[in-house]
């Protein structure tokens, strides 16, 4: 098995494909001893191996490359896999038993090297122990493989050279066991000096650190202004109000930035805002769950944010849930997802930051995770059965994803999943773990609903710190932030260990997290680069802009300008929005419904932050410079223009705009522009809609910096 990883043979592009190649398949990356044993010594008739003329061995011919192969020359007749394989084949092709060796451990030396620019290379080494303690090098025999294409090249022993400069990671494989080394090659900088920035608590600690190792200072600490658009827009979606800010400016108190955090975290848009983070991966959408459990299962959630209820027990309510979609609102989790594939990646993905999908058809090509444990796991979801009350009145007779009523969830012991792979019913596992022993009265759900937020599943509380840590620094320390793996290491694990449990200490308390975190120096920084940390997108040495969403641009537009957006009895904001209705058809354009949709709402159709799009496109930029909607807040008649028309003082009528569209006072320089345009205009009106256009369109409204 370790000849034919060494080789190539068993990777996605070659015979470990899903579908194998030229008739030929194995496992991928051999996590399946048995079945490649059968594919090499039992598959067609067994016509792959000669054990009486072992170097006539197709597999031994082929691979290298005596008779032509697609995947060219992965034997060398004079290396150890060739003389493994044909040994193998010559001792009659034994397969693996009960006695033999077990690997149980593998390291690599260094774990990690921080390599100066002198240095473009390192030598890494493997060394196993075997299940009866002893040792062995095999340097020689595992794989390595680059995470990161174009930073380093790996050569057949392990020796890793520099292409670029970067933090690469290389896997390193034996058998079943891998093991990630994380390098960093730096440049020379002789004339860096470190800037010794004030560490306010522990993420400070660990984010600075690596910034000193890496020779980047951080920027400096943003502007009260900043700080406060900043923390309105990542608490409440919108930007605060030209009093609030007025206010904070004239705040001299040294602990303000804390006073605000505070305040913010226990008004009523924080949990509107936080919902919305909730539904977006949860599905909570209109066509799957109707209007009324739709509201239903949105309402719970806000209620659970704004009890601050722990984060755990809300988790916890969803897996177990059973009974009515609008009487007990979690269960509305299994409502938006209908078959128990669906459930378990939903579960896993929302719950674990864990994807499971690549392990529907083969074993996960990247993780560690086989087709076995995929419907295994699904079976633990298998007998949740739905009762539709009364007919299902959809909308659209032909969408058959559409439901219109009331459903009862419940468990149905009749049902269960098939393991496509054995061709017998899967049997209840969690995730990298056995199935306990039912308490008495106790079902697979609850079992599994202990179990995911319990303290010996240490991915809960890392996954959802690390999403929570998403939302307020746009990246996750995993990125994506529902991919754990070995092959996608988090960015500062030591720091994502830190919060984890920092957050299982705490209860589970969502705002005690957001706390600690918005007050580190390192939420605080300012989005404008050091001389030392422009190219720097992963480090968190500065705070890196990005477009509002959808509900803050349309929220944050309504508020500053005064205008009471129409959402049909739904709200005040968008940010209180239960979700989209679904269906098929596309919004009237003049609606708020479109605006949202343009500005990369999500349909809710899957368990992913990835579904709302954060780009930038033509659509949206036309929307603000010639849109309906954004020349209809503009023109009302009854917006904050209006008043403000009736102020002959050009100079406060400039201050008041920037304060409630930027969230700052105008420099001397906008100052003598805006009020000369102001003074000399005709149409005074007219002015004012101009340079509240020209202030819309600014990056500083647009970005949250």
């Amino acid at each position: 098995m370790a000849a034919i990883s060494k080789a190539g043979c068993n990777l996605g592009t070659c015979h470990g494909n899903a579908t194998g190649k030229g008739g030929f398949k194995l496992s991928l990356r051999g996590q399946d001893m048995d079945y490649d044993f059968t594919a090499l010594s039992r598959d067609v008739s067994g016509r792959r191996v000669n054990a009486f003329s072992p170097d006539d061995s197709l597999i031994l011919v082929k691979g290298s490359n005596k008779l032509a192969h697609e995947g060219g020359k992965r034997l060398d007749p004079k290396g150890w896999e060739y003389r493994v394989l044909r040994d193998w084949i010559a001792y009659g092709m034994p397969p693996a038993r009960a006695k033999d060796l077990r690997v149980k451990k593998l390291e690599v030396t260094p774990p990690e090297a921080i390599l100066d620019e002198a240095q473009d290379t390192v030598q890494l080494t493997a060394k196993v122990t075997f299940s009866d303690g002893s040792q062995r090098d095999v340097t020689a025999q595992a794989v390595y493989e680059p995470l990161q294409n174009g930073l380093v090249e790996v050569s057949h022993g392990g020796l890793v050279k520099r292409l670029e400069f970067g933090e690469p990671t290389v896997l390193v494989r034996f058998l079943d066991q891998s093991v990630p080394v994380r390098l960093t090659f730096l440049r020379a900088s002789p004339d860096f000096v470190w800037a010794r920035p004030r560490r306010d608590n522990y993420v400070d600690g660990h984010i600075f650190t690596k910034l000193k190792t890496l020779r980047i200072n951080p920027s400096a600490v943003c502007s009260d202004d900043v700080f406060l658009r900043r923390a309105s827009l990542d608490l409440l979606g919108m930007v605060p109000t030209a009093e609030e800010a007025r206010t904070f400016a004239a705040d001299k108190r040294p602990d303000k930035r804390a006073r605000l955090v505070d305040k913010l975290l226990v008004r009523q848009e924080f949990a509107d805002f936080w919902a919305l983070k909730w539904a977006d991966v949860l599905k909570a959408e209109g066509r799957t769950l109707d209007d009324t459990g739709l509201k239903a299962f949105h309402g719970w959630i806000r209620d659970c944010i704004a009890q601050n209820r722990p984060v755990d027990s809300m988790v916890r309510d969803m897996v177990a849930a059973r009974g009515s979609t609008y009487k007990e609102a979690p269960s509305n989790f299994y409502r938006a997802n209908r078959t128990p594939a669906a459930r378990a990646v939903a579960a896993a993905q929302v719950f674990l930051g864990t994807r499971l999908q690549c392990a529907e058809c083969h074993n996960h090509p990247f993780d560690r995770w086989t087709q076995d444990d995929y419907y295994n796991w699904s079976a633990v979801f298998s007998q949740v059965d739905y009762k539709i009350i009364g007919d299902n009145k959809r909308r659209d007779k032909n969408d058959k994803h559409e439901f219109n009523g009331e459903q009862i969830v419940f468990l149905n012991p009749k049902l269960s999943v098939d393991n496509p792979r054995t061709g017998e019913k899967a049997s209840p596992r969690f995730l990298g773990a056995d199935m306990p022993k039912l308490a008495g009265g106790q079902d697979s759900l609850q079992a599994a609903s202990v179990w995911l937020t319990g303290p010996e599943n240490p991915l809960f509380a890392k996954s959802q710190v690390n999403r929570i840590w998403y939302h307020l620094m746009g990246r996750g320390l995993v990125d994506p932030v529902d991919d754990f793996r070995l092959t996608n290491p988090a960015s500062h694990p030591a720091l994502l260990d830190d919060l984890a449990q920092d957050f299982v200490k705490s209860g589970f308390d969502l705002r005690h997290l957001i706390r600690t975190i918005m007050l580190s120096r390192t939420y605080q920084l300012d989005s404008k680069p050091s001389s030392t940390n422009a190219a720097d997108e992963i480090n968190y040495s500065h705070n890196l802009p990005r477009r509002l969403s959808a509900e803050q641009l349309f929220d944050s537009l309504h508020l500053a300008l005064g205008v009471r957006p129409s959402l049909d009895k739904q709200g005040t904001r968008a940010g209180q929005l239960a979700g989209p209705k679904g269906g098929r058809g596309s919004p009237d354009p003049m609606s708020p419904e479109a605006f949202l949709v343009q500005f990369g709402r999500p349909k809710r159709e899957l368990s992913c932050e990835c579904e709302r799009a954060s780009d930038t496109n033509l659509g949206q930029i036309f929307q603000f410079i010639s849109g309906p909607i954004v020349g209809r807040l503009l023109s009302d008649k009854d917006n904050r223009l209006a008043s403000l028309d009736k102020n002959n003082d050009s100079a406060a009528v400039v201050r008041d705009l920037y304060w409630a569209l930027l969230t700052r006072a105008p420099s001397r320089d906008e100052s003598t522009v805006m009020e000369s345009l102001l003074s000399s205009a005709q149409d005074r009106r007219a002015a004012l809609e101009d340079i509240a256009w020209s202030l819309i369109n600014a990056k500083e409204f647009v970005l949250r910096r």
